[in-house]
């Protein structure tokens, strides 16, 4: 990918330098479970790099997602551990001490040996992949292909919040669903879960995109999604919802964050044999996984996903699972949306490095109102 930094075009390359450092502060877990399982600690072993295409970042800021919960408990840890040790070199179980946290925005510290697309001293932003040890803590190493300078119009604390929800909708609506700037225009998009961290930055960017977006929240979350460029908003508690939406006229895309029962009718509001697409980011990979094992488990997701896909592309619409993928030069375009106002980040409270506890149970009381943030240089 090339991106022009500083007047000229860099290209994701590598290059490096040495650390002494041995230990750094971070929040852990040594077990699945509650919040009860968080532990501070001021001798996390310091991140190396391992491989020359990597970037030793400080956080300057981290934020929580619905994710970090989930692992938290252990969600997806047998695919997760099966992806940090793929040949089964190591005997015993090696995730802990674990830290969680996908979100960062700092500066780079370290490069190693070919990266020459960043510096030490550079500004970024970055949504750390599940499998690698997290951003609750001062340093978090990256990949090069995973970072992107942060915008230069948000603080630290501002661009914490976007790039793991960024991500995640990015994948959904460009990657998997084929939306972009092109086509988008005049399209009638659904989002459901219109007011969490994925839901906001989606209705931004399909909004930025020149669609119609129609948005499900709850009443008191309207005002704010409206503020984000939703055309229609629909109060889910305000009555049944399925019944509300079948009065509007049909869409050529839903984005599905919510799942459940959800799944049964959405898809028939979709045009039917005009290439329509539904997308959910609720799939039962990880926990197939976690119950079946892999072989069994990825097994059942094929099976699951394969008829499902062929049951509705029967009926004339398009069934699609998304995931999060990691991506710097997606970060880099999602980047150029903010420099030019096009998408904002979307806060619900912030929350110092020593208050990490206190983050994860805001999040877990669930109805947040965009992002939960560290703000992780402040912990003096």
């Amino acid at each position: 990918a090339l991106r022009r930094a500083g007047g000229r075009v860099a290209a994701r390359g590598l290059r490096g330098s040495a650390r002494a450092r041995t230990a750094m502060p971070s929040w852990v877990i040594d077990r699945y479970g509650s919040n009860e399982v968080l532990r501070f600690t001021r001798d996390m072993v310091f991140p190396i790099i391992h491989f020359p295409n990597e970037v030793i970042i400080r956080v300057h800021a981290a934020s929580l997602n619905p994710i970090d919960l989930s692992m938290r408990s252990g969600y997806g840890a047998t695919a997760l551990n099966m992806k940090r040790d793929p040949l089964k070199l190591k005997t015993e179980e090696t995730e802990f001490p674990l830290t969680l946290g996908r979100d960062v925005s700092g500066v780079v510290m370290e490069c190693g040996l070919s990266v020459s697309y960043f510096k030490p001293g550079d500004e970024v932003w970055a949504a750390i992949p599940p499998w690698k040890q997290g951003t609750l803590s001062e340093f978090v190493v990256a990949s090069g292909n995973e970072v992107s300078f942060k915008p230069k119009c948000l603080s630290h604390v501002e661009a914490a919040a976007l790039p793991y929800v960024g991500l995640t909708a990015w994948s959904a609506l460009n990657q998997v669903g084929g939306l972009n700037k092109s086509n988008c225009s005049g399209k009638r998009v659904l989002i459901l879960g219109a007011s969490g961290g994925v839901g906001t930055f989606a209705v931004q960017l399909v909004k930025a995109w020149g669609a119609h977006v129609t948005a499900v929240c709850s009443q008191d979350a309207s005002t704010l999604v409206r503020k984000l460029g939703a055309d229609d908003v629909i109060d889910y508690k305000s009555g049944n919802l399925e019944e509300q939406l079948k009065t509007l006229p049909l869409f050529d895309f839903i984005l599905d964050n919510v799942g459940g029962s959800t799944e049964k009718w959405a898809l028939d509001l979709l045009k039917k044999w005009s290439g329509a697409t539904y997308v959910t980011l609720v799939t039962p990979f990880l926990v197939n996984m976690d119950k079946l094992g892999v072989a069994d488990g990825m097994l059942q997701t094929g099976v699951t996903v394969g008829s499902k896909t062929l049951k509705h592309l029967l009926k004339g619409v398009h069934y699609r699972w998304a995931f999060f993928m990691p991506s710097g030069p997606s970060l880099d375009e999602i980047a150029e949306l903010v420099d030019s106002g096009k998408i904002q980040p979307v806060i619900d409270e912030v929350f110092s490095f020593s208050e990490v506890p206190k983050a994860f149970l805001k999040l877990e009381g669930g109805h947040a109102r965009g992002k939960t943030v560290i703000n992780v240089v402040s912990r003096q």
